[in-house]
């Protein structure tokens, strides 16, 4: 048994997204920080560290380019603390052939060699946030968790970090003021990326342990503990194995929990055949698992420990804990053989419900907002979790999401209405309403047309590319090919607001949210949306709750399934524009290019007028996903059935969910 099916890449309108579960565990590297004796000043030169202090290898190669051997790019790191400034001392060593500085204004992270330290500060097991220092000569940049209340103001005051250069040897000093999270016996979250760029052009980056996004992301941190002075470690060992034979790889991490001490707790790394030893402050310690979760290709199975594991360790010993059995059992398989729409009623909500929660809890899903038609009406209406997993805040009816690419059908409708009225003409080209600066070097940008931009015709990438100039191009002639863009949905938004006078938010409002009565959705920052829109989230963290300072239409939209039901409804009677509009809306504009990696999907499905047409067992059916990274939604409508669903979620990890509610 098992969800039913998981997709590993998923094309949504010309977005792909790959699939990744992440085990909710710090990385599995642990390190020992102990007193540092007298006084450390921060000036790269490591004579007044004491020479018995720990090196810790910096050996996670994590980018695709990787180091071509030790001279290229090799290194090791000491860590210690002192109680007196409440500070973590870190001191790097590392040797790199080439050694380059950008000392550009445009310098960024991925022009030079550089060095971005992660912490975790107060590290908690209910979730706690990452401050994130990036130094080299010229670039000096935090990244901050907002809702914790070390990282969040965290700066460069608490700080000291210099390097000093000896041929191809580099030596980094780094202090941390940690204030009252600098406490013997706690753990702290640590890691750090190290960046190389060569005179070849190739750019890698190195770490202490796996994972990414540690400048973000607390769960792709190792552990430090700190240590009191003199105190000895012990060693412990152990081994987890299934409690039935099994293909299934087993977790990459067990997790140590001070019983006595909260404060006090680690990820150990596990080999392929589940054993772990590591070394452990003495005490007593509850075994447990990261997650209850895990994934094997297409199996999601539950795994949880029938009852707690504990040992108790002493100074210098060497302690063997009991072998743990992990009972594994796959998810139950909730996609019926007939979908739930084609009978439902109020008595089968408990199935509905059911799907989304555990999807929810599998995939780490915060929140969702849902909702379902048939028979031209909306039949049901619900909201799941919450709107931020820190606060524990509920997504309730007013609760807004971030539409993402679902702007871009509802601009289109405000688009087709004006050329219903001769406002403006599908066809001709652009530059002839409003020349565009930023394309007009290539002559071939004068033939893209609205229809063009509404077809995704354009030749214009998605987005342009993130080089410093900010230079946007034509990737193929206008009208010779497909290709997913946002660039011209942005262009066409001025050529709107050119021909009409208007602010394309007053386009919208008498266009669309009017007509259609798709009141409590916006498109740009004001104190309505403040109150309630939603945080997004990556791994289950939230992110910022950031409002657009002026409206996309290709990904600003910000609604919630129960309202935006009134938009599909419209599109489905047919109202607002003329009939021959709506036949072309709906008819084929361009095939989706596929590769030899893309399955071909069993229906014929094609791009519309800024719609996804899918030709099903039951008829015609129109929609369009988005994807903001921490917002993920979707909808569709069955335009024979006269049913479908529209959701919207908080989270990067919803793709499963939302490509399986379709089926469901």
């Amino acid at each position: 048994m098992k969800l039913q099916p998981l997709i590993k890449t998923i094309p949504i309108l010309g977005i792909c997204c790959t699939l990744c579960i992440h085990i909710f565990a710090h990385n599995g590297s642990v390190a020992f920080a102990y007193p540092l004796a007298g006084k450390i000043t921060v000036d790269g030169n490591f004579s007044d560290w004491p020479a018995n202090v720990t090196k810790y290898m910096i050996a996670m190669h994590i980018s695709d380019t990787k180091p071509k051997d030790q001279a290229d790019f090799s290194g090791f790191f000491q860590i210690g603390y002192r109680l007196d400034n409440h500070s973590l001392y870190i001191a790097f060593t590392v040797t790199d052939d080439d050694f380059l500085q950008d000392t550009t204004e445009s310098v960024r992270w991925n022009t030079q060699d550089g060095l971005e330290l992660s912490i975790d500060a107060r590290h908690l097991l209910s979730g706690s946030g990452v401050a994130s220092f990036m130094y080299s000569k010229k670039l000096r940049n935090i990244n901050k968790a907002f809702y914790d209340p070390f990282a969040s103001t965290a700066s460069w005051d608490i700080m000291e970090v210099v390097m000093v250069q000896e041929g191809t040897t580099r030596f980094y000093e780094w202090r941390i003021q940690l204030g009252n999270e600098l406490a013997a016996g706690k753990s702290v979250g640590f890691d750090f990326h190290v960046f190389d760029k060569d005179n070849d052009g190739s750019f890698s980056w190195s770490a202490w342990g796996k994972g990414y996004q540690k400048y973000m992301n607390p769960n792709s941190l190792g552990d430090v503990i700190i240590m009191p002075s003199g105190a000895k470690l012990a060693t412990l060992s152990g081994k987890l194995h299934w409690d039935k034979p099994s293909v299934v790889k087993l977790p990459g991490q067990v997790r140590l929990n001070g019983v006595s001490n909260p404060k006090l707790w680690f990820d150990a790394a596990l080999d392929s055949l589940g054993n772990y030893s590591t070394a452990i402050p003495a005490g007593k310690y509850a075994i447990a698992l990261p997650d209850n979760y895990i994934r094997n290709e297409e199996d999601k199975l539950f795994i949880t420990l029938k009852k707690p594991v504990t040992v108790i360790t002493k100074p210098g010993g060497k302690t063997v804990a009991p072998e743990i059995i992990i009972p594994i059992a796959a998810a139950p398989d909730l996609v019926p053989e007939k979908g739930v729409l084609f009978d439902f009623t109020p008595s089968n909500t408990t199935q509905i419900d059911r799907f989304i929660e555990t999807y929810q809890n599998y995939y780490r899903i915060p929140g969702v907002s849902m909702a379902l038609i048939k028979d031209g009406k909306l039949v049901y209406y619900k909201t799941y979790g919450v709107r931020n997993t820190i606060t524990g805040d509920k997504v309730e009816e007013q609760t807004l999401f971030e539409a993402a690419s679902i702007t871009k059908p509802v601009f289109a409708f405000a688009v087709e209405r004006l050329a219903d009225r001769g406002i403006i003409d599908l066809d001709k080209p652009l530059y002839e309403y409003l020349p565009y600066k930023d394309i007009e070097y290539d002559e071939r940008y004068k033939l893209i047309t609205a229809r063009h931009v509404l077809t995704h015709r354009t030749g214009f990438p998605n987005w342009r590319s993130m080089n410093p100039d900010n230079k946007l191009d034509l990737k193929f002639t206008p009208g010779t090919g497909y290709g997913y863009s946002g660039e011209g949905f942005e262009y066409l938004k001025l050529v709107v607001e050119k021909i009409t006078g208007k602010k394309v938010e007053q386009v919208l409002q008498e266009e669309v949210i009017e007509p259609i009565g798709l009141y409590h959705t916006w498109f740009s920052k004001n104190d309505s949306l403040a109150g309630v829109k939603s945080n997004g989230h990556y791994d289950n963290l939230p992110t910022e709750a950031d409002m657009p300072d002026a409206p996309g239409m290709a990904w600003s939209m910000h609604t919630e399934a129960k309202i935006f039901t009134r938009f599909m409804l419209y599109l489905l009677e047919q109202k607002g524009l003329k009939p021959e509009t709506y036949e072309t809306v709906l008819s084929k504009h361009s095939e989706y290019p596929r590769d030899e990696h893309s399955p071909k999907p069993k229906n014929p499905t094609y791009m519309g007028m800024s719609l996804e047409i899918r030709e099903t067992p039951f008829g015609k059916s129109f929609g369009h996903g988005g994807n903001n990274g921490d917002f993920k939604c979707k909808f569709e409508v069955y335009k024979d059935l006269k049913m479908g669903y529209a959701i919207f979620t908080n989270s990067n990890s919803s793709d499963p969910l939302l490509q399986n509610l379709r089926k469901f």
